[in-house]
Parts: C-alpha cells; structure tokens; sequence
C-alpha cells in the first residue's frame, strides 16, 4: 500500500519536509516512490505536484492526517471527481 506522507529535511530546529509517495512499510527517511511536494512549516510555504499527487490518490494511495490537511488547504480534492475518493 502507498501512502503520501511528509519526509523530513533540513537541519536541527529548522526542518522542513518533503511529500513524498512512499510505500507503508518503509521508514520516515526511506526510499520514496517519487516526490510530489514540499513543506516548510516555518515559513508556511508549500509547493505541491498535483498532476503526481491525483495520480498517486487515483491508484488508491492513502494520505496521512498532516499531509490530507496540507492538501485541503491547497482545494486538491476539488479535482478529483467525488464519487472516486471519499475524503472529509
């Protein structure tokens, strides 16, 4: 099972974080499928792939709580037609 989920990078107190595709199993900081955005959280930046991003959701990848919040923000799920996914 895929998963899209937040990669830490960055330094020590400045971390800033990588979305990634990445499969269950794998570690925070293990091999991703591909990266499909990024996050700064101090400097409230994201810059987001949507074309690789509705693919992954399309395939059935399941986001985690942080990174579904980052991608409502950014309306990515009004793209996705509503009877495929079933987000809140």
């Amino acid at each position: 099972m895929v998963k899209l989920r937040l990669k830490r990078c960055g330094r020590k107190q400045r971390a800033v974080y990588r979305i990634v595709a990445i499969d269950v199993r794998s570690r925070r900081e293990g091999r991703d499928l591909r990266k499909v955005g990024f996050y700064d959280p101090i400097n409230n930046q994201t810059s987001l792939n949507v074309p690789a991003i509705l693919y992954f959701l399309e395939k059935g990848a399941q986001p985690t709580g942080t990174v579904q919040d980052i991608l409502k923000k950014a309306e990515v799920f009004k793209e996705l037609c509503p009877n495929q996914t079933k987000f809140n």
